[in-house]
Parts: structure tokens; sequence; C-alpha cells
């Protein structure tokens, strides 16, 4: 399917204003029947990247043609947005595409973005946890494929492996662990349609909402954390300040549409400090804005210069991202240390960006253990899955954005069954 296609579709069928957008509502988020004999596709959905410096310009575009990340809805007729839109998305792509390619030949050897062969990793690391963890109980074999929204492998692509393979069950698996319409809803809705259309098949399929509290999960940012506190010099380490950085959305998309995402990301935060003991000063902040509209605040950038400014050594985590990619290796590490210089401002004495989950053990086990909750597996008991847990309580979290509208709270993953079960019960 086309951009211009899918655009056109997504047009018709007005997903902006469709509650399941922002609910992850596409599929269902209960556990799926599993029989021995099953081969099971656990497709991760992430965002891809070029995969060379020719890839940039076409993946700018497929990127721009997204309706569920820029939103052309103020003008009337959907056939005049997706002309509008079409023009601004060549245009766009066509004059970027060599700034961003320069970006991408910094932070690797062959101009393109480290974003897909880091997710074939975690895709082969989680297959063979899947399968070492419950093939030999459960009679079922597990696969694992990459479905990348804006560059190959699209999702076409994955989904024709999928037949190959003979799959017969699907878990869709977003590797952004707090849901945003942006990011999961985007590949959610584009899989939704290419089934629609006829594009790839209709598998009995269940997909994981959000995990952005899950305990191994918060486990592996720590250890990351704690990996990038160890290039600090031994005598500021304690001091350093934590700077929580996540991609950021427009405004609107919280205050119009009830997007969770940055209560998500907030609520990673929360539990990330709160296994630390709280130990060191931290700060949220929000990266990577463009366009005039007014997006989620603190910015990143201004961020790291109130924080020079008052004397702090930072070291940024980048909560929101799996893998390392342009918003990681350059963003971070190498774009807003250099224009704050360029601007003359104060830049921290001490600057290091933590390094990416990756495949990192802890983080493989919460794909695992987040895809094991989605199945009814024969001869295994899993968890509950997220759609079947508690969430917290709106009183249990003070680290909010300051236009908080208390979207949402994050699944209590460490509940209990009992608890799980009176929780139900009561609703």
């Amino acid at each position: 399917m086309t951009p211009y296609e899918f655009l056109r579709r997504y047009d018709r069928e007005d997903y902006n204003s469709d509650p399941r957008l922002v609910e992850g509502g596409f599929f269902p988020s209960r556990k799926l029947g599993v029989e021995s004999g099953d081969t099971v596709g656990v497709v991760l959905l992430n965002l891809g990247g070029p995969d060379s410096e020719e890839a940039v310009e076409p993946f700018l575009y497929n990127l721009f043609m997204d309706p569920a990340i820029i939103d052309f809805s103020q003008v009337v007729y959907f056939q005049a947005r997706g002309r509008v839109r079409q023009a601004f998305s060549k245009i766009i792509s066509y004059f970027r595409s060599k700034s961003v390619a320069e970006d991408y030949d910094e932070i690797s050897d062959d101009g393109g973005s480290p974003i897909n062969p880091l997710t074939r990793e975690q895709a082969n690391h989680l297959e063979h946890r899947l399968n070492e963890q419950y093939a030999a109980q459960t009679g079922a074999t597990f696969k694992t494929y990459m479905a990348m929204r804006y560059w190959e492998p699209f999702s076409e692509q994955a989904a024709a492996q999928m037949q190959d393979d003979g799959v017969d069950k699907v878990v869709l698996l977003p590797l952004y662990p707090q849901y945003s319409k942006t990011t999961t809803g985007a590949s959610l809705v584009y899989w939704h349609e290419l089934e629609k259309a006829g594009e790839i098949p209709a598998w009995p399929t269940t997909s994981v909402f959000e995990y952005a509290t899950y305990p191994s999960y918060i486990e592996a940012l720590n250890e990351r954390i704690d990996e990038g506190l160890q290039r600090f010099p031994e005598e500021v380490r304690d001091d350093v300040h934590l700077l929580f950085s996540a991609h950021g959305t427009p405004l609107n998309e919280m205050m119009d549409r009830d997007d969770p995402y940055c209560c998500l990301v907030h609520s990673t935060v929360k539990h990330v400090m709160e296994q630390r003991g709280h130990d060191h000063e931290f700060t949220s902040a929000f990266q990577s804005k463009v366009g005039p509209s007014e997006w989620l605040t603190p910015a990143t950038d201004e961020t790291v210069e109130e924080l020079a400014e008052e004397d702090e050594d930072v070291l940024v985590i980048p909560v929101a991202f799996v893998t390392e990619h342009i918003e990681t290796s350059y963003e971070l590490a190498i774009e807003i240390p250099e224009e704050l210089e360029e601007d003359g401002a104060p830049i921290p004495e001490h600057y290091e960006v933590m390094p990416a989950l990756n495949s990192h053990p802890k983080f493989i086990e919460t794909l695992a253990d987040v895809t094991a909750a989605q199945l009814q597996l024969p001869n295994v008991s899993t968890p509950a899955p997220a759609c079947e847990r508690p969430c917290f309580q709106v009183k249990d979290r003070n680290i909010r954005c300051h236009q908080c509208q208390h979207v949402a709270e994050a699944t209590n993953w460490n509940a209990s069954e009992e608890a799980d079960a009176r929780e139900l019960e009561a609703a």
C-alpha cells in the first residue's frame, strides 16, 4: 500500500477521531489461544530507519506522509489534505534529505540508521528466548519478524515472510514501551488497513498495549543508567543530574485526543527513580520538536542549558527509545552540545548519554514476558495481560506534565493475581 493510498483510506475512515487510535483498540489485547503445533509469529513494530544515504529521502517522505504523525485536519476536504500533504512531503523530504544524511554519516559507517540491525538482534534474542522457555512444553514454535513503519522491512514484507513460514497466530509487539498514537498507534492502524484491503492475511491476532512499568524493563533501564554513570569522574558521579528525555509529541495529542503517552513516560520515570531510592536529582524533558505547534515541555535542549547554568553535570537517559538511532546517537549525544556551543550557551562540564537498551538481557526478558502474557499456552501458566490487570492510581504519581490532564496511568504489573481478581470483580 503506497503512502498516498493509506492516507486516503485513513482520512476516509476519519481515524483521527477514532478512539481506537489512542486506546490500541484495532486488535484485541486479551489472551490468544495457542495449540500444540501452532507457529506463533511475534511481530516487532518499530519506526525503522534508512539503510543507506539513498534511502534517506524516501524514508522521510514515508514519515511525513503518515497522518498519525502530522495532522492536516485543518484542511476541510480529505482530497485536498492528500494533495497538500503529498506536495509538502515531497518538498520537505527533498530539502531535508541532504542534512539528515550528513547526520547519519556521523553515527554510522554506511550512512544508514543503526535501528534496523539492532532491532534484528532484539528479534533474534527474543525468538531464542521464547522457544527455549516455551516450545518444548507447549509444542508451539515461535518466530519473530520486524515490521518497520517507514522503511524496510515494511509490514507487507513481514507478512509475506510469515505466510511462507506458515504462521498460525500473531502477537503484535511494539518496541515502544509507552503507547502513543504517533508510534504504536501508527503501526497498528497501518496493519489494520492492510488487513482490510486484503493485502495481508487476517490472522488470529493479539497486541501488547504498553509495558511502561514492567519490572524487568525498569531494571534494564537502571542497569544502563549505572553504566552511564560510570563514564563520569568518580568525584562527581554521586551528584550527576539524571535527565530523562523522551521523543515529544504535539500538546494537542494529550489535550484533545487523550493520548496516554506523556503519562506513561512519567510513570516510567517514577518507577525508575523509586527503584533507585531517589539517589540523584532528576528532570523529565521532551526532544525532537518539529513545526510551529506547541509540543510537550520542557524541551530537552533548553533543560540541558538550564542545568549547565546551575553547574550540573548531566546524564541524559533516552527513556522512550529502546535502540540507538539518530535521536540518541546524534541528536542527544552530538547535536545538542554542538548547538549550545555555537549559540554561546553554557554546556555541562561533564555530559553523557546513557547507552540504549538494545539487547539488554532484562529488556529481552520483558519482551518475552509481555508476549507470553498475551497467549494461552498449552501446559504452561502465563501471567495475565495488561488488559486484565489494574492500573496504578492517579494519586500515586506526582511526576507529571505541567499541563497534565490525568489521561492515563500505567499497568500495575506487580499486582498479585488475587489483587487482579478483586479489581476485576469491583469493576
